[in-house]
């Protein structure tokens, strides 16, 4: 069975990696699909992203990174998938993606998808939390795979004194 884990993943996080790892033992492929959205800036091209997930899932045989736009069950079903693999940290995600899986069920009832709960130590990390710990010079190591670190700490090093003296301690 495939699953689709669809989204931004500006970056890709420790928590976005717990659910692919996760996933890629209940399904037999995951594609990971990174979104194309036109409406936001993110720190990232899709080019990057792509890099970031493929280095970080290089250990799972059964993990595929695309990327797509529009909607995620027409991409969902041109890759032939079944499933659409999504995360929850906390109850407020719960009603934004219960809104998402029954508007994708009335497009397409063939499509189902399936919550993973976040492990517990990733409950509170989101790509923004990531973003804005380095915005202002705070250590990302704990929060995203070491070769993401290394590129948020490159984009933010221009503007931020203190995410060089960071970036140098990491090396």
């Amino acid at each position: 069975m495939i699953a689709i884990y669809p989204g931004s993943f500006d970056p890709i996080t420790l928590g976005h990696l717990d659910i692919i790892e996760r996933g890629a033992r209940l399904f037999t492929m995951v594609i990971v699909a990174v979104l194309r959205n036109p409406n936001k800036a993110p720190l990232f091209t899709v080019q990057q992203r792509l890099e970031q997930i493929r280095l970080s899932t290089q250990h799972l045989a059964n993990v595929n990174v695309d990327s797509f736009e529009g909607l995620t069950v027409k991409y969902a079903q041109m890759q032939g998938a079944q499933v659409l693999l999504r995360g929850l940290r906390a109850v407020s995600d719960f009603e934004v993606e219960l809104q998402m899986a029954h508007t994708n069920k009335t497009l397409s009832t063939q499509i189902e998808t399936v919550f993973l709960a976040t492990s517990n130590e990733y409950s509170f990390l989101s790509s923004s939390v990531v973003k804005e710990v380095a915005r202002f010079g705070g250590c990302v190591d704990h929060l995203v795979p070491p070769h993401v670190a290394l590129d948020i700490y490159q984009c933010f090093a221009q503007n931020n004194p203190v995410s060089n003296q960071i970036k140098t301690e990491v090396i």
